[in-house]
């Protein structure tokens, strides 16, 4: 995996404007880098996005009451649960509030649907 400055400065600058959201953002990228070790990181479209085979799969966007964990191809995932949100043509996303949403909304079951596409 290529080392980006600009993963390390965004995580910085998300710790330094507010700290849990620091930690959920930290919490998610390590889940996405144990599903696909190989996957490419990257700062694009104003979060933290993933590729593989120069394909984006995914990207984690901070706002101010949430973090966006987005995926390209989301409607062609298995959402059992519905939890997965979004109307556009190909891209879905969960909203992370808190440590427990990760495990609620079962972010490694989409993350590794992501990753096998």
């Amino acid at each position: 995996m290529k080392v980006d400055n600009s993963v390390k400065s965004f995580v910085d600058d998300t710790f330094s404007v507010d700290e849990e959201k620091g930690k959920l953002l930290l919490s998610l990228q390590k889940i996405v880098l144990k599903i696909c070790p190989a996957a490419e990181e990257g700062v694009k479209y104003g979060g933290l996005i993933f590729n593989k085979n120069a394909e984006l799969i995914c990207g984690i966007f901070v706002y101010k009451k949430h973090i966006s964990l987005e995926f390209s191809f989301g409607i062609e995932f298995s959402d059992p649960r519905g939890f997965l949100e979004g109307s556009g043509k190909y891209r879905r996303h969960l909203k992370i509030v808190n440590r427990k949403d990760i495990d609620k909304k079962d972010v490694t079951f989409f993350v590794s649907q992501a990753f096998r596409r």
